[in-house]
């Protein structure tokens, strides 16, 4: 009898997991692979789509050409995983029996239960919500005037939101559109926690595209025009983004494993606390030497997927697991048309200098998403991409 593996979410994480799984395990594996979309999106691209939604087809890979004939696809939204029963219920009232699990759902929105902010404010965590913030800034613009511009607020100044709001101002240049970009983050820098000469060199791009930054001051409530910042700080939007955290997916909530806000806790094995059921990604906190678990991103998830699935078939097979350690291999941080790179390494060799924009950055930036995308589809849809990031 086959051994049946299910991989949920179509994340970095799960996606990899599915690629590496397909060549590690044995002939006697099948794969179900469960995703609440039939897509694997690049979503550290997915910002571009807010200005040119037809960018949307390029970094949109549908499952058919991850997955191959040992793997099931099967679309729905996880709602639960029952381990000790073996099973992945889903929202429309199936489940999938497992022999083993890999869990990489990723993460969702925080909102840090700040009044009105979840009621009111726009998120980007798919392509559908790129395609919702285009349309929203569109239409803000359409109604505003030269005279009386459109408020865009973009909350949270991390990677994510620096991203959005350089494209929304983009947009803004490209479109002519009158609209002001407002950036706000609770902290007292952009890009929070990481070297100031990065923290230099990403503010000095935003405010040449004309993005007001606002930090040091934290959003406290959101009602339907108006962000209140601070003690007795206002602002009025006509569109709210909100970028500033994530936590884990619901779906995880009531599963009888060891967890911290919906992350299930792992080795660095990424075996849980059940040995049948393994965590990657966003949904996972993954045991690292020192006191801080692997970081939530893109990097940290393409690396963990391959060691992961290498670990679920061992598992399968009875030998020994592997142990993983990040290795952070530097940031590039799109601004718009240009980009930010910073500490980065190519073959374990640091750049010979620790900050650095201009084409070098720009193309270092599509680069790595032009690898990814070879890696889990192909040369051909990676080079189509290319133009187009």
């Amino acid at each position: 009898m086959a051994t049946n593996v299910a991989v949920l979410g179509a994340g970095y994480a799960g996606a990899g997991a599915v690629k590496e799984l397909q060549d590690r395990a044995g002939p006697n594996v099948s794969i179900t692979w469960i995703a609440d979309v039939d897509y694997h999106l690049v979503l550290h691209e997915s910002h571009r789509i807010i200005r040119n939604p037809a960018v949307q087809e390029k970094i949109k890979i549908p499952v058919q050409e991850i997955a191959n004939s040992k793997t099931e696809f099967v679309k729905g939204e996880v709602m639960d995983v029952d381990a000790n029963e073996r099973v992945v219920e889903l929202a429309n009232g199936d489940s999938v029996d497992y022999d083993y699990c890999l869990v990489a759902l990723g993460s969702q929105t925080a909102f840090f239960g700040i009044e009105g902010l979840q009621d009111h404010s726009l998120t980007l965590k798919s392509a559908d919500d790129a395609l919702e913030i285009h349309d929203a800034v569109t239409e803000a613009a359409s109604e505003a005037t030269r005279s009386d511009p459109a408020d865009v607020v973009v909350g949270g100044a991390g990677l994510s939101g620096i991203q959005t709001a350089a494209e929304i101002a983009e947009y803004r240049d490209e479109k002519r559109a009158p609209l002001d970009i407002h950036l706000v983050e609770g902290l007292d820098s952009i890009f929070p926690g990481n070297d100031p000469e990065v923290q230099g060199a990403l503010r000095k791009r935003l405010e040449a595209l004309n993005v007001d930054i606002l930090t040091g001051e934290f959003i406290g409530e959101v009602d339907e025009d108006t962000v209140y910042i601070g003690e007795d700080g206002e602002m009025a939007y006509d569109v709210l983004l909100w970028t500033g955290g994530i936590t884990g997916r619901d779906a995880l909530e009531n599963t009888d494993l060891d967890k911290e806000h919906n992350r299930l806790q792992t080795g660095q094995d990424f075996q849980t606390t059940n040995d049948r059921v393994f965590c990657i990604g966003d949904s996972a906190l993954i045991e690292q030497p020192g006191e801080d678990p692997a970081p939530p991103t893109a990097q940290a998830a393409w690396q963990a997927a391959d060691v992961a699935a290498q670990n679920v078939a061992r598992a399968i097979e009875g030998r020994s697991l592997k142990t993983w350690v990040h290795e952070d291999k530097g940031t590039v941080i799109s601004v718009g048309d240009k980009a930010v790179a910073h500490d980065v390494q190519a073959f374990g060799v640091s750049a010979p200098v620790t900050t650095f924009g201009g084409m070098p950055a720009k193309n270092l930036k599509k680069a790595i998403a032009a690898r990814w995308i070879a890696d889990v589809s192909s040369y051909q849809r990676a080079l189509s991409a290319w133009s187009m990031l």
